[in-house]
C-alpha cells in the first residue's frame, strides 16, 4: 500500500469524534449516592487534605440516543438505600434508585439496552443487575479486576454476575469505543485509576459536547494540583489521564463533568430535568 493509501484508511479507522450527528441525543444526571469521607487526605498521595472531610456524590447518567437507552454507570448497591452517614471513614448511601428515577420520566428498566461502566468499583456498578437484558461496556483490564482471586480492591463480582455468568450480554472494550458509531457517544480510554478506567464523551446539539469524567479525578481542583489518589493504580497514567480531558474540553469547547463533584455536577441540570 502506498504511503497515502495507508495514512487515508488510518484516518478512517479513527473514532468519529467530529462526525456529523442525525440522531437526536439527550442526557439526564441522576442521583446513584453519596459517600461521606470523614479523612479526605486518602484522596492524596501528597496527604494535601489533612484533616478535611466531605461529601462526594455519586452520580450516573442516563443517555438517549433517538430510541436507545445508555445508561452510565450504575451507582452504588441498592442496599445501602437509606445507610447512615455518620461516623468517621467512608460513608456510602443512597437516597433513591436508578429504577425509581427512571419511572419518574417513564423509561421502563427493560428500554436500557447498554450499561456502561467507567470502572469496576462498586459505587459505578452498583445497580447494573436490575438492568440484565442490557449489553454491559467495560474496560477488558476491569473485566480481568473482577475474575481476579482476589478480586481487585473496592470490587465486588457480585455486582455483575449476570455478565460474569455468561447469561447476559458482555462486550469489552480497549482503546476508545464509539458506542452508536457516529460520534454521539464515545468511551474514551482513561485508565490509572484503575487499569481499565474509561471517561464518557456525550455530544448535544444545544448544550454542546459533555465529558463524564468517570474516576479520573474526584473533584475538580484535582486538575489543578495535580492530585492523585493513593489508590489509583498508576501515577503517570492518571496524570495522562487528566491532561487528556483538559486538552480534549478545550479542543471541543466541551462542559466538563467531575462526577464525584456536587458543584461540578449542577453544571447540568437537576433531575428530572434534561440536557439536550
Amino acid at each position: 500500500m502506498k504511503t497515502g493509501q495507508f495514512l487515508l484508511a488510518a484516518m478512517l479507522a479513527l473514532p468519529a469524534f467530529g462526525a456529523a450527528q442525525a440522531t437526536e441525543t439527550e442526557l439526564w444526571r441522576l442521583d446513584c449516592g453519596s459517600i461521606k469521607i470523614g479523612d479526605l487526605s486518602a484522596f492524596s498521595d501528597t496527604l494535601r487534605y489533612q484533616g478535611e472531610t466531605r461529601t462526594l456524590t455519586d452520580s450516573c447518567y442516563l443517555i438517549r440516543h433517538d430510541a436507545s437507552y445508555v445508561l452510565w454507570d450504575a451507582g452504588l448497591p441498592a442496599a445501602l438505600l437509606g445507610a447512615s452517614q455518620d461516623g468517621g471513614g467512608m460513608k456510602p448511601s443512597l437516597a433513591t434508585t436508578i429504577k425509581d428515577q427512571l419511572s419518574e420520566i417513564g423509561v421502563a428498566p427493560e428500554k436500557i439496552e447498554t450499561v456502561g461502566i467507567s470502572h469496576n468499583h462498586f459505587d459505578h456498578v452498583g445497580q447494573a443487575t436490575d438492568f440484565p437484558q442490557a449489553r454491559l461496556l467495560i474496560g477488558k483490564a476491569d473485566l480481568d479486576g473482577f475474575r481476579a482471586e482476589p478480586p481487585a480492591f473496592a470490587v465486588d463480582p457480585s455486582l455483575v454476575k449476570p455478565w460474569l455468568d455468561g447469561k447476559a450480554v458482555l462486550e469489552t472494550v480497549e482503546g476508545d469505543k464509539d458506542v452508536f458509531g457516529d460520534g454521539s457517544v464515545v468511551m474514551l480510554s482513561t485508565p490509572g485509576h484503575t487499569h481499565g478506567s474509561y471517561s464518557l464523551l456525550v455530544r448535544l446539539a444545544g448544550k454542546g459536547p459533555v465529558l463524564l469524567s468517570g474516576d479520573t479525578v474526584h473533584f475538580e481542583e484535582q486538575f489543578a494540583n495535580n492530585g492523585v489518589p493513593p489508590f489509583n493504580v498508576d501515577r503517570a497514567q492518571s496524570l495522562a489521564s487528566m491532561d487528556r480531558l483538559q486538552d480534549m474540553a478545550k479542543a471541543l469547547d466541551a462542559t466538563l463533568i467531575v462526577q464525584h463533584d456536587a458543584n461540578d455536577i449542577a453544571k447540568l441540570p437537576a433531575f428530572p430535568a434534561s440536557a439536550k
